[in-house]
């Protein structure tokens, strides 16, 4: 059974933020609210976590996973970034967008796409997630929580918690979100590539 986190999204309680990042560093999986619906994540380096949200999502191993950073330095430690890509980043960032980007040797080798050695990364603009990632201290191994069968994200917790409370081990209710996942920017040849146009703006990638 998950516990289940009543967190505010405008001024998240910092004493339910620790609790969570104690469930996550103990190998939990949590579900968490970004400005794309809801996502699904775990510490970066737990296999035995990762393996539970493919078995969640149905994905197999070369699924583009992603990295969710805090910020632009935090992220650069994970990506290998041009000065063009580095530049789209500063305008578009944080916000509902998922880039991808040659991995770094930071990286673990199941994390990243085992043809192009490939990471994704996010920087979600939600206080609850970046608030999360700071009490954590480092990213999060997240993906967008589209549940088999469906092409949209997750936005309502109580469904959620209905669906998943015996899946994973915390779900943080941070209200009501709209259900259409990230836009997907491939940056990985510096020049941008749209690979799902989702809840981001096209238009500085066109």
């Amino acid at each position: 059974m998950s516990q289940f986190f009543y967190v505010h999204p405008e001024n998240p309680q910092k004493r339910l933020l620790n609790q969570a990042c104690e469930i996550i560093r103990k190998g939990g999986v949590v579900v968490y609210p970004t400005d794309s619906g809801y996502a699904i994540g775990c510490q970066v380096g737990d296999k035995a976590a990762l393996e539970r949200i493919c078995r969640i999502r149905q994905l197999e191993m070369d699924h583009d996973f992603t990295m969710m950073c805090k910020d632009v330095s935090e992220l650069s430690l994970y990506a290998k970034v041009g000065n063009t890509a580095f530049r789209m980043l500063k305008n578009n960032t944080p916000g509902p967008y998922t880039f991808i980007f040659k991995a770094t040797r930071e990286v673990p080798k199941r994390l990243q796409n085992p043809k192009r050695k490939s990471i994704g990364i996010r920087i979600p603009n939600n206080a609850i997630a970046l608030q999360l990632l700071e009490t954590l201290g480092e990213p999060l191994m997240s993906s967008s929580l589209i549940l088999p069968g469906n092409n949209f994200a997750e936005a309502d917790p109580e469904e959620i918690r209905d669906k998943l409370e015996h899946s994973v081990d915390l779900i943080i209710h941070g209200g009501i979100l709209q259900e259409t996942p990230t836009t997907v920017v491939d940056l990985y040849d510096e020049l941008p590539v749209v690979i799902r146009e989702g809840n981001g703006d096209i238009a500085p990638f066109s």
